[in-house]
């Protein structure tokens, strides 16, 4: 959310994506799974995308959402079918392709639920 630092100016208090990227690997990794950037985006204001799974399977991916009050929660933008798993990597490359500043973080967690949920405490 902007807050003011002198009359008329506005100052982000959002930290930079290449700091709230190495922030999701590192957390990842204190809980015992593991994380890496499959496309590295624009360092200092890039969309973070993230696709979570468990032991591999069951492919989520999410992405900030900024809602009325002001705050920008993970929320889930896509699943991956079973009967079409060729469906999610069209659509990550779709949207690699819309957004070329985003980056792409795959985190192989035991509760990716709760990783996620973790993530939207901290903002």
């Amino acid at each position: 959310m902007p807050r003011r630092a002198l009359p008329g100016i506005e100052v982000s208090a959002r930290l930079p994506a290449r700091l709230e990227v190495s922030a999701i690997l590192r957390l990842a990794e204190s809980q015992g799974g593991f994380a890496t950037v499959l496309a590295r985006g624009e360092p200092d204001a890039g969309t973070i995308l993230i696709v979570t799974l468990m032991r591999g399977t069951g492919a989520v991916l999410y992405e900030r959402m900024p809602q009325p009050s002001g705050a920008r929660p993970y929320v889930a933008a896509k699943r991956q079918s079973e009967e079409n798993p060729s469906e999610f990597e069209e659509y990550l490359a779709r949207r690699r392709r819309q957004d070329p500043d985003a980056w792409l973080i795959e985190v192989d967690i035991a509760d990716p639920p709760r990783f996620i949920a973790q993530l939207n405490d901290c903002d």
